[in-house]
């Protein structure tokens, strides 16, 4: 089997007000196996989170045993010597071949906050072959711009499946391909409900709901809100999905989701793809 974990895990901000890594890793080992850690909303060396810390190094310092890779979204300049960085984090146990760090479109839109958003890619060597991960956090105050930024991971998938179905000539480094196959595993929290417009654009050919096509019948688990009614007075709900290729969703064994812990403002998910 080969696990994938997914959580936005809010700079590790539980709902009890407590900033805490170590608790985040104890979640993360206690949902089960997983050989690839899709994390959203890690920050480095920002004063205004987590008193300046470098999230990137605490986390790979607790999963020693993974290959850490970060994306920032944004990274801006502080009063320091140190980058301000945020974004997403990818830690694999599986051999990496190679690493994509994609900004998306952020497209204007005045009189709304809004920031810079990434997409993290991995080419892990799993025991069924080459697999794409994909780790994303949508932008969550402008639709037009989460449009637009569905757009461009679609076109993203576009474009790896044409290079594997029309290969460029083999030749010597810095030219030599490595695998970057199709098939491909996109999660994270997308900021999207799955009667948005947008979840529509994301989920048609070749994109598949991970939930509703191993679970048919059964509604979209509240990924988000079930603990903090403060900033989600809206109660529990869906924000966190896998999107996954036909050919990934003929392999899934298992997707769960842990309803229990508080330890940020979303739930984390793993998914089970057999070998």
């Amino acid at each position: 089997m080969t696990f994938i974990v997914t959580w936005n895990i809010q700079c590790g901000l539980g709902c009890d007000g407590v900033t805490d890594l170590r608790r985040i890793a104890r979640v993360v080992k206690a949902v089960g196996e997983a050989d690839v850690i899709c994390m959203q909303e890690v920050a480095r060396n920002d004063p205004a989170i987590a008193g300046g810390a470098d999230q990137a190094a605490e986390l790979q310092a607790l999963f020693p045993e993974y290959e850490s890779f970060f994306g920032a979204a944004l990274d801006r300049k502080d009063n320091g010597k140190r980058r301000r960085e945020f974004g997403n984090l990818l830690l694999s146990r599986l051999p990496v071949l190679q690493v994509f760090r994609h900004l998306l479109p952020r497209p204007a839109h005045g009189g709304i906050k809004h920031m810079q958003r990434q997409a993290i890619e991995a080419v892990v060597d799993t025991p069924a072959g080459a697999l794409r991960v994909v780790t994303t956090h949508l932008e969550y105050y402008s639709a037009s711009q989460r449009a637009a930024q569905v757009e461009r991971l679609r076109a993203f998938q576009a474009e790896a499946a044409e290079n594997e179905a029309r290969p460029p000539r083999p030749a010597e480094s810095p030219y030599d391909q490595v695998p970057r196959p199709a098939s491909l595993v996109l999660c994270g929290d997308f900021n999207l409900l799955p009667y948005d417009a947008e979840y529509q654009a994301l989920f048609q050919p070749p994109l598949v709901d991970a939930w509703t096509f191993f679970r048919q019948g059964e509604a979209h688990p509240p990924s988000t809100g079930l603990f903090d009614r403060k900033q989600w007075p809206l109660g529990g709900h869906c924000r966190d999905y896998f999107a996954v290729t036909a050919d990934v969703a003929q392999r899934i064994a298992a997707l769960e989701i842990d309803r229990s812990t508080d330890a940020s403002d979303h739930q984390p998910l793993r998914l089970a793809l057999r070998d």
